[in-house]
């Protein structure tokens, strides 16, 4: 794992007040953490595992096992392309290709500004827009390479647009 800046730890502390000792309820801190930074650092890890009084290996080992949590920061925007049997039947092959193409980043990539970051999934659970992605909650479907690549390149201008009107 690279090196990550220290995280602010004061963020995590009502949810550890609130769940610390309650059994059982380590997946739902990992869930609330990770809402909280984007993802799971080791030193919030580390403070997990020492406010639950729980090895730190069993803290890591639950958040390695399960495919929603990251150990990484993720861009702005995720995209979470589907891979199911329906969207695979429907092309998402070509449309991982044109966020590829577009992007410049692959599976488990972000990119190097930091705005998007890419996620291939078994399942959206929208087979009837297959081929689907889904940016920050937000799902697209019934997409062709073009399609796809006019949604990157909105989001890209919008957060462009709300970079500038921050200045």
């Amino acid at each position: 794992m690279p090196k990550q800046e220290p995280s602010d730890l004061s963020l995590i502390e009502p949810v550890l007040e609130h769940y610390a000792e309650v059994p059982g309820s380590l997946i739902a801190i990992l869930q609330e953490t990770q809402d909280l930074y984007g993802y799971l650092s080791m030193d919030v890890m580390e403070r997990i595992a020492q406010r639950c009084d729980t090895p730190i290996a069993t803290i890591i080992g639950v958040a390695t096992f399960y495919a929603q949590f990251r150990l990484e920061p993720v861009g702005k925007y995720l995209i979470m392309l589907c891979q199911g049997t329906a969207c695979h039947v429907n092309g998402s092959e070509l449309i991982s290709s044109a966020v590829t193409d577009e992007l410049g980043i692959h599976d488990g990539e972000t990119t190097a500004d930091g705005l998007f970051s890419l996620k291939h999934v078994a399942c959206l659970g929208c087979c009837s827009l297959s081929p689907v992605m889904m940016i920050n909650g937000k799902t697209y479907g019934s997409l062709t390479p073009d399609k796809a690549k006019k949604v990157l390149r909105q989001l890209a201008a919008e957060a462009k647009a709300e970079e500038g009107g921050a200045a």
